[in-house]
């Protein structure tokens, strides 16, 4: 099962004997881990109190087992957590596949690991009677459709497709963080439902994303010497090139599409709208790409891959001058 689809479950009714979480998502298996113990124990301190944790180098099977065959004083059910567990599947496989056969009933054998082939002898047993959820990281679609999920159920906040697109930019794909910046937008706009391109550019972008939106905007404006004056507070401030790069492709993609799209629909603003682009933005956008010509804006994708590659090592000029380049090429 999906760790996603897991932890949307408010609570859980029947706790299976052994459950294994395999993948290199820490915020899904934290989570995971934390709807099976409060469901045994009704609340986060009893859980941290009352469960055991165990380090996989350090664990034992005979001292794991005991633990797990001893009737609890405190609670219903006794839980046993290994994290790091690897290594400890690996040398104790029998004894676990034994285990899994005919796990104590009243006990919860947690197993963090990183892999779990499911050809295994013990992952076949695992799911007969346990369960393994996949916490393998999100990407593409399925982050996007995670970040609108997880701010309706947990924050009862809408969040746009474009807001998502820009959130990812600028945070990154570490759903952790993203669960943090979600809390912060929330609380950020309030009574509002719904988070906002400009609620995102305002609370995780700070200061630099302005700044970097002012650069773009300067290029887009045929303003030249103030793009460059903010590319120099940007660079001065130490901010990464390649990160640069990034906002610049984020904004350009957009206007890519629009090109594309508007070439079968002869409609630019209704393109422009489609692909994207904050309403504001829009007019200037268009004017933007009609004094810059078909030909010159189907040649944007070339120049950002130029640029990139130049700043992974096919160029030997210095990753700003890279940029000052891109942004004289951008130019109407």
């Amino acid at each position: 099962m999906l760790a996603t689809e897991f932890i949307a479950k408010e609570s859980i009714d029947q706790i299976p004997p052994v459950v294994v979480l395999y993948g290199a998502e820490r915020y899904l298996k934290q989570q995971s881990l934390q709807l099976l113990l409060t469901s045994i124990y009704g609340d986060a301190q009893s859980a941290q109190e009352l469960a055991t944790t165990l380090e996989g180098r350090e664990a034992e099977w005979r001292n794991v087992s005991d633990e797990l065959k001893t009737i609890s004083m405190w609670s219903g059910k006794r839980s046993v957590v290994i994290n790091a567990a690897d290594d400890f599947v690996s040398a104790n496989r029998s004894s676990l596949e034994a285990y899994a056969d005919k796990p104590a009933k009243s006990s919860l054998l947690v197993l963090d690991v990183k892999s779990w082939p499911k050809n295994t002898k013990l992952a076949k047993k695992v799911e007969k009677t346990g369960l393994s959820l996949e916490c393998g990281e999100l990407k593409g679609a399925q982050l996007s459709s995670w970040v609108v999920s997880h701010a309706q159920q947990k924050y009862e906040k809408s969040i746009s497709r474009s807001a998502v697109a820009l959130l990812l930019e600028l945070a990154g794909t570490s759903i952790g963080l993203l669960d943090r910046e979600l809390d912060k937008l929330s609380s950020y706009v309030g009574d509002n439902k719904k988070i906002t391109d400009e609620d995102v550019r305002a609370l995780v972008g700070g200061w630099r994303l302005e700044t970097t939106w002012n650069m773009i905007n300067a290029v887009r404006d045929g303003e030249l010497d103030v793009a460059l004056t903010e590319l120099n507070k940007l660079m001065t401030a130490g901010e990464a090139p390649q990160k640069l790069l990034g906002g610049i492709s984020f904004v350009y993609r957009k206007l890519v599409q629009a090109v594309r799209t508007s070439a079968r629909t002869r409609n630019l603003n209704s393109a422009l709208k489609s692909a994207g682009v904050f309403p504001r933005d829009i007019p200037a956008a268009e004017t933007y790409l009609r004094r810059l010509g078909r030909q010159r804006a189907e040649r944007i994708p070339h120049l950002l891959a130029k640029a990139d590659l130049g700043m992974k090592g096919e160029s030997s000029l210095p990753p700003r001058i890279l940029i000052e380049r891109l942004l004289v090429e951008l130019s109407p």
